[in-house]
């Protein structure tokens, strides 16, 4: 077993944590958009969608029924064919009415199969918003502790005797003489 760390610099582990603390900084208000936008899309198919094209329906086919009642008012007044107006006033409410009737069943399908469809990628989302909340803030903690740790071990001379730094200074045992490193590494956690 290995008794050396073959640490290199400090100073990329210092920056690998400080690029986590931006990227989690950055993540987390995406994650929290893409979770809000699929709530707001299940709510707009729900409620809105739905209620729109329901009247709409209503709307057309009460325009159809005057339409129709316009046509047979003209056939029976006048006792002759009906005008061509009236036909075509027949003919685009109709279009009218099944377009809104085809958008109508596609509302509802849509609403059918968003959660089927959406569930799985939100799920990651929230996942992931979960990591980003909780695991990644105590993973940063945990590498500065880290940092802080290796910092320590670096200012320890090979004679036992600690270089200082005017910020930091040697841990000492209770008789003046310098601490061993198990010391150290105990009053820092």
């Amino acid at each position: 077993m290995a008794t050396n760390a073959n640490v290199t610099s400090v100073e990329n582990i210092a920056a690998f944590r400080a690029a986590l603390l931006v990227y989690v900084s950055k993540a987390k208000p995406v994650l929290e958009d893409a979770c809000d936008e699929a709530a707001r899309m299940r709510m707009w198919l729900q409620s809105s969608q739905r209620v729109h094209w329901e009247n709409e329906v209503r709307k057309r086919t009460r325009i159809l029924e005057n339409a129709q009642q316009a046509l047979f008012s003209q056939s029976i007044g006048s006792l002759r064919d009906p005008g061509m107006a009236e036909k075509m006033a027949v003919t685009k409410a109709k279009r009218a009415l099944v377009e809104a009737d085809e958008k109508l069943q596609a509302v509802k399908r849509w609403n059918r199969e968003f959660d089927h469809l959406a569930a799985p990628m939100v799920k990651q989302f929230e996942s992931l918003r979960t990591t980003l909340a909780n695991d990644m803030p105590k993973a940063a903690m945990q590498l500065g502790h880290i940092v802080k740790t290796l910092d320590a071990y670096a200012n320890v001379s090979p004679g036992g005797v600690s270089s200082t730094t005017p910020s930091s200074e040697p841990i000492t045992a209770t008789d003046g003489t310098p601490a061993p490193a198990d010391a150290k590494e105990e009053s820092s956690a």
